[in-house]
Parts: structure tokens; C-alpha cells; sequence
């Protein structure tokens, strides 16, 4: 089919099916993505939304109930997933990009999840709608950390998060594409302390997950960062 212009996008609707890789009863949850072949980043799912998705499905009996907001969620399948699981999910992207979105809206749509809410929140920003969360559980964030110059706004946020829900954790996964790739003295800055999570322990450490070619050869880490204990 012949695309007119910039204007026309094409949609592409991927299926990434979570189940469990032992033999037992419990019934595989399938997320459907659409993805827009489109330039604007985040209009696709990248190999950190799998592996933080397959974690999600990990803790799937945990999130039950609980509030979870997916920062950057682009086409929101770590988010998607937790809402099917059973938590109450925000998806959040940057509010000056109405694309991304509408995106976040659409991938609502295709797994008929009409509860879960939408909000533009600039990373950096400490607006109104940031302001007015409800209290949070769990904040997810995958590959949020792509551009260096990107990085402080990113904790910013999530260190403002945290302390309005002190015992909140940031899921979090990301590729490490430059030997420069550092978070650390932004952590001590904003008394933020990071713990790894080791793919295998959650089953992730294999080239294609969830019944899709994701996440390839593409190494993908993960962690989970909290606010630092004061010391005693």
C-alpha cells in the first residue's frame, strides 16, 4: 500500500503472549500493540519493554490492586500488561508530544483496558498533573534512560515520585549503548539508591520473549532504584 506523504501512518498490531514456562494451569495473557511506522520514537516496541514486561508478568499475583504508573510508556506494553494483570496503571509520555499519546490511547483500545488513564508529564517538570497523583506503588520505566541529556530530567521525576511514596520502587530497564552509560552520580545526587536485577532470575535472558523476536541480541539490564535509608 502507497503511503501519501508524511501525514499517513501505517499501524501494524503486534501480539506478545506471557505464560508461564512450566506446566501448569494458569491461563497466558496476551497483549496486543499497535505500532506506528513512524519516525517519532517510542511508536514501536523496543527490546527494554519486553524485558520489563516479561518481569511485570513475574509479579503479576503483587501488582493486583495496585497503582502503577509507566513513565515514557510510548506504546505502554510494560503498562498494558500490568492493567490486564490486575493493577490500576497511568500511562504517562511527554506532554509536548500528543503523537506519543495518542499512541499510549490506542494501545488502551486494542485490549480494552477504557480505566486506564492517560496524562501527559514532561520528565523534569513538576506540574499539576505530576503534583496530583494518587499514591503510587510502582513506577515503570523502560529505556527511559536512552539520552544522555535526558538522564537528571528522568530522575528528577522519579526522585520527586518517591518521595511523595516513600516506599514506592522505580522498575526500570534499559540498554547500555555507550562504556560512558552512567547513572551513578546522579543517584548520590538525588539520594536515590539502584539494586540490579538479573535477567535469568526472572526468565528473561533469552532472545525472544513473550512469542515475539524481542529482545533479539540486544543487551538489555534491568534495575530497580528507591529512595537512599537515612542513616541511623
Amino acid at each position: 500500500m502507497e503511503q501519501d506523504g508524511a501525514e499517513t501512518s501505517s499501524i501494524a498490531y503486534k501480539v506478545f503472549t506471557f505464560e508461564e514456562s512450566t506446566k501448569n494451569k494458569q491461563e497466558p495473557v496476551s497483549v496486543t500493540i499497535p505500532e506506528v511506522l513512524d519516525p517519532q520514537y517510542g511508536m514501536y516496541v523496543w527490546p527494554c519493554a519486553v524485558v520489563l514486561a516479561q518481569y511485570i508478568w513475574t509479579k503479576r499475583e503483587e501488582l493486583k490492586d495496585k497503582t502503577v504508573l509507566e513513565l515514557g510508556a510510548g506504546v505502554s506494553l510494560p503498562g498494558v500488561l500490568a492493567a490486564k494483570c490486575g493493577a490500576k496503571v497511568i500511562l504517562s509520555d511527554n506532554a509536548q508530544t500528543p503523537l506519543c499519546l495518542e499512541n499510549c490511547r490506542r494501545s488502551c483500545e486494542a485490549n480494552s483496558l477504557p480505566d486506564v488513564e492517560v496524562m501527559g508529564l514532561t520528565w523534569g517538570e513538576v506540574s499539576p498533573d505530576l503534583v496530583l497523583l494518587p499514591k503510587l506503588d510502582v513506577i515503570l520505566g523502560s529505556d527511559v534512560f536512552y539520552e544522555p541529556q535526558d538522564f537528571e530530567d528522568v530522575l528528577v521525576t522519579v526522585a520527586f515520585l518517591l518521595r511523595r511514596n516513600p516506599s514506592a520502587q522505580f522498575w526500570t530497564t534499559y540498554q547500555e549503548r555507550s562504556a560512558d552509560w552512567s547513572i551513578e552520580a546522579l543517584l548520590h545526587r538525588w539520594k536515590l539508591k539502584c539494586v540490579d536485577v538479573h535477567l535469568e532470575t526472572f526468565d528473561a535472558d533469552k532472545p525472544e520473549l513473550a512469542g515475539s523476536t524481542l529482545p533479539g541480541n540486544h543487551s538489555v539490564l534491568m534495575m530497580i532504584i528507591t529512595l537512599k535509608t537515612r542513616d541511623v
